[in-house]
């Protein structure tokens, strides 16, 4: 399985940003993980454009959604048939972010193994047609080399992780208002732990994470997170048009 999972994925990365270096000015490795970053997130566009719409327009009926569990709040069967004509009514999937975390994961599990070394070229993997640079350049900008850790670019990395995650995150719900005997609900209390955990918890994990390896990686992880954070404030305006 690891012998096919080189040969489909990872090779071709590997060869795909050596093609890139090679035609980027001063063959500037940082330049090419950005430039290869970049051209990835455009591939999956479709899927994680139809995924971030779909979630942004389900929290755009979450009002709808709660009047159809209020109405037939005795009858969970007519309830999830109600919720999904009013999908159907909106075009939207909501197993869209499951197929698009299937197919994304191999794909950053390969991106991780070509950059976690930082990056240093490996001829046996190399097709015949590659232009192999014979000098390159191992700086961000002339300031931060990727092959070493970086705590200035993990840094980076947390927190546009962190803009990521509260674009992309329901609001943080706020504690229900109950008597002063009753307890909140579990369901309650453990969808706002949820939401604080991934919007701080997160950020911090991979912040953390980001220093324990090259910075070619951080870069990656950062390019991707500003390319998403466009993504999703494009996104937002688009899901407000399904309010009535």
């Amino acid at each position: 399985m690891s012998e096919i999972f080189n040969l489909i994925l990872i090779q071709p990365l590997y060869n795909a940003l050596v093609a890139i270096i090679s035609i980027m000015p001063g063959h500037n490795i940082a330049l090419g993980i950005i430039t290869l970053t970049v051209i990835i997130k455009f591939l999956l566009m479709p899927l994680y454009h139809k995924s971030a719409l779909a979630q942004k327009q389900l929290r755009e009926l979450e009002p709808e959604m709660k009047q159809i569990k209020e109405e037939y709040v005795g009858d969970k069967q007519i309830q999830a048939q109600k919720i999904m004509e009013l999908y159907q009514k909106h075009g939207i999937n909501p197993f869209a972010s499951f197929l698009l975390l299937l197919i994304q994961l191999p794909v950053i599990l390969a991106l991780f193994l070509v950059f976690k070394n930082g990056f240093e070229l490996n001829l046996g993997i190399l097709y015949s047609f590659i232009t192999v640079p014979e000098v390159v350049s191992h700086t961000l900008f002339g300031l931060i080399s990727i092959s070493d850790k970086s705590i200035i670019l993990a840094l980076f990395v947390g927190v546009t992780q962190f803009i990521q995650m509260k674009l992309s995150l329901p609001p943080l719900p706020a504690p229900n208002k109950k008597e002063a005997n009753e307890l909140p609900s579990f369901k309650d209390d453990f969808a706002r732990s949820m939401n604080l955990q991934m919007r701080y918890g997160m950020p911090v994990i991979i912040t953390i994470v980001a220093t324990q390896f090259p910075a070619a990686l951080s870069l990656y992880w950062l390019t991707g997170n500003v390319f998403s954070i466009v993504h999703e404030l494009f996104v937002k305006k688009q899901a407000e048009s399904i309010k009535i």
